[in-house]
């Protein structure tokens, strides 16, 4: 054999009971599990390499279900920020807006409208431009493996541009082919961001329209859906009603209920998704273990600011007429881009700018409009927030549920990024599963392991069996924890001190090595 772990407490993703073991890895996969006390006759494997795991456990690799690693991966090989978690799977194209398919005017707008989540991109060779070449550049090698969904607001900024009203017919065909195109290779489905623009302005027929593309290849649609504040629950119900109208599994990013109007109100959707699921939905979720959001600063402004793209914002904010329809909006009427809820600046806290001359800025909250117009401008749009607007006991509530997955939805642009983007894994598992007791340890990692691999279709990743990949992670559950913190958002995890990829050491003794043993994976049919 290739390496063992000796006497690990072997945690293996199915929700069941922990047991003592060796497990032996050889060609990249579990070739072997001996438990203790196996009958006799039954030699312990040995192996070129033994790791004595003595009071560690070992579980299956962390799959993240809402990353924004999109240009992360290509444009930094190292990416301890995932896998010193253990994160051995993230899922990128999220919230409706990533870099492909595209054509050269697309790319140029995608580009803009999220240089607050992934850097402007001046430092990557775009050399793509359908989902399959993305694949294919992730597969000269990552840090981690990435799975792709396809991006309804691209595809739809593709195909119809900027403008807010329905598709014509031949747009929506136009879509369609893109989105069948993405499936063919190798996307797991498809994202929304209803929130943010263009996507916001396709309406459900559409939407549904793509659905059913997305169900006849066996993927799953997430959407970021449109509000998580005011009238939050009846966007749930739109996106069970629509998926269920498409016959599309359905997977609900970051499924938080924040703002003051929606405190205490978690088991209402819980309720809510629960008669789905009875019903026979096709329903899964994912969230991050924290109270606070992050997105971008322009995302919160109204839908109508947004119409026409990057550069058309940036002039209606440029007149002062305009802009005091955009405060009037935000600030006394609740915007769409702030999901309907009337906004309070000091839920606001600056994460990351991306004009160096603007970093005194990071770190302080929004004192009113005249500042946030301030920053917009003069940051090109690129500026990122803390939206300060969660409730401990909706994250709690919610975690437990049967169809729950973790999703960090870590943006990892910013002199302040949100600490999830470093440490939603450990702190699952230090603070929910030890300290607070919220999950047990065998629960809680099926929900980082199992279910998200089912979700994606994977049939050899997930769980710890024989022949299954060697995506392991080998962790303190007396140690293990989230050095992130709001003021040290980049701090590394404690109590992780291996994790593999295809049975290569991509952390070793609690350090990253030079391994670049990520790779795309694909939804084959």
């Amino acid at each position: 054999m290739d390496l063992v772990f000796r006497d690990a407490e072997v945690v293996d993703g199915t929700g069941g009971a922990s047991y003592r073991a060796d497990v032996a890895i050889d060609g990249g996969r579990i070739a072997a599990i001996v438990k203790e006390g196996a009958a006799a006759g039954c030699q312990r494997p040995t192996a070129r390499r033994v790791v004595d795991a003595e009071g560690l456990a070992l579980s299956p690799g962390f799959i993240d279900m809402h990353a924004h690693s999109d240009l992360a991966l290509l444009r930094d090989p190292d990416h301890s920020a995932k896998a010193a978690q253990g994160v051995t799977l993230e899922v990128l194209g999220q919230d409706g807006l990533s870099y492909a398919p595209v054509d050269d005017r697309t790319l140029a707008e995608v580009r803009k409208a999220i240089t607050g989540w992934n850097g402007s991109g001046d430092d990557i060779d775009f050399d793509w431009r359908t989902v399959g070449g993305y694949l294919d550049r992730l597969d000269r090698g990552i840090a981690v493996n990435a799975a792709y969904l396809i991006p309804q607001g691209t595809v739809r900024m593709y195909a119809v541009g900027w403008d807010d009203r329905p598709a014509t017919g031949p747009e929506l065909d136009h879509m369609r082919r893109l989105v069948a195109e993405g499936m063919e290779q190798g996307a797991v489905g498809m994202s929304s961001g209803l929130t943010y623009t263009p996507g916001m302005y396709a309406k459900d027929a559409e939407l549904t329209e793509l659905c059913r593309v997305v169900a006849g290849y066996g993927g799953y649609y997430c959407p970021h859906h449109r509000s998580y504040g005011a009238g939050a629950l009846e966007a749930y119900e739109e996106m069970v009603r629509l998926t269920r109208e498409a016959g599309c599994a359905l997977h609900l990013a970051h499924a938080t209920m924040n703002f003051g109007v929606n405190k205490g109100r978690a088991p209402e959707l819980l309720a809510l998704l629960d008669e789905a699921l009875d019903a026979g939905a096709d329903i899964s979720l994912d969230t991050y273990p924290y109270t606070p959001g992050c997105t971008t600063l322009v995302a919160v402004l109204p839908s109508w600011a947004s119409e026409g793209g990057p550069e058309a914002v940036l002039a209606r904010l440029r007149d002062d007429e305009t802009a005091e329809r955009i405060r009037h909006h935000l600030e006394v009427l609740g915007s769409d881009g702030c999901h309907g809820v009337p906004m309070d600046w000091d839920t606001i806290e600056i994460s990351g700018v991306s004009e160096a001359t603007l970093a005194d800025w990071v770190g302080r909250r929004v004192d009113g409009w005249a500042t946030a117009r301030r920053l917009l401008l003069e940051d090109r749009l690129g500026t990122t927030i803390l939206q300060h607007v969660g409730h401990e006991e909706n994250v709690r509530t919610i975690m437990r549920h049967r169809v729950h997955t973790g999703g960090s939805d870590g943006i990892l642009q910013g002199l302040k990024p949100h600490p999830r983007a470093y440490g939603t894994f450990p702190q699952y598992l230090g603070r929910y599963v030890r300290d607070l007791g919220v999950l047990t340890l065998e629960d809680c990692v099926a929900h980082l392991t199992s279910r998200p691999a089912a979700r994606l279709g994977l049939t050899d990743r997930g769980r710890i069996r024989e022949g299954y990949r060697a995506d392991l992670v080998l962790f303190d559950p007396e140690t293990v924890g989230a050095g992130a913190t709001y003021d040290s958002p980049r701090t590394l995890p404690t109590g992780i001190p291996h994790v593999l990829i295809n049975g290569e050491f991509v952390m070793e003794d609690g350090r990253r090595t030079s391994a670049l043993a990520g790779r795309s994976v694909r939804r084959t049919r």
